[in-house]
């Protein structure tokens, strides 16, 4: 999820102080992958470079409310209405760990695997076994908490279902089939050699 465009929607709603931000990105999002405030100023004082928002007068408290920019609004629009696109490239550091390990002689796949998957069922049952512990129970900070829990438990799900596909193609392919030694032929690109270097 895009810190940026999350804390401009909110903006989006009245301006805000750093502190008060955390906390509406915490109830919008169920506490799931809550922020420090830190990030959240750093966020802000990058915005605030790009014009999308604008630093208020501190208040009798000493809190700086932050306001979004009609430029600010029009990136909350295009931010709403455009799709998340995910990458066609895999740099999933599971995906890639896997697919190296399949490919080095002499690694046992399948105990990398079977480490993966008791570590990925661990994580699977922890969430299940999560429940909402905020207030207002029935609300919409619950519904932000199972919309965000949903999607990790989801992810979790498809890990294990995933991890059973990786070691059921490998089964098909037995010893060391799918073992790639070095590349004799050296890659065309590199340095130059430099010609008459003395």
């Amino acid at each position: 999820m895009s810190v940026r465009q999350s804390l401009l929607a909110i903006l989006d709603q009245g301006p805000c102080y750093g502190y008060q931000l955390k906390h509406e990105y915490d109830r919008r999002t169920g506490a799931t992958s809550s922020l420090n405030v830190g990030q959240i100023y750093n966020t802000l004082e990058r915005l605030e470079r790009d014009g999308l928002v604008r630093r208020g007068e501190a208040d009798e408290r000493g809190h700086v409310y932050w306001q979004i920019t009609e430029g600010g609004s029009l990136e909350v629009a295009r931010w709403l209405a455009s799709p998340v696109v995910r990458s066609t490239t895999s740099r999933d550091e599971l995906a890639v760990k896997l697919a190296v390990a399949a490919t080095l002689p002499g690694v046992d796949v399948t105990a990398v695997i079977r480490t993966q998957r008791a570590a990925s069922l661990a994580q699977l049952r922890s969430l299940q076994q999560t429940s909402y512990s905020g207030e207002r129970a029935g609300g919409p900070e619950e519904l932000a908490w199972s919309l965000v829990m949903d999607s990790m438990l989801y992810a979790a799900e498809a890990e294990t279902r995933w991890l059973d596909h990786v070691e059921q193609r490998l089964s098909q392919h037995p010893g060391t089939a799918v073992s790639l030694a070095l590349a004799t032929e050296r890659p065309k690109r590199g340095r130059p050699t430099r010609v008459g270097a003395a």
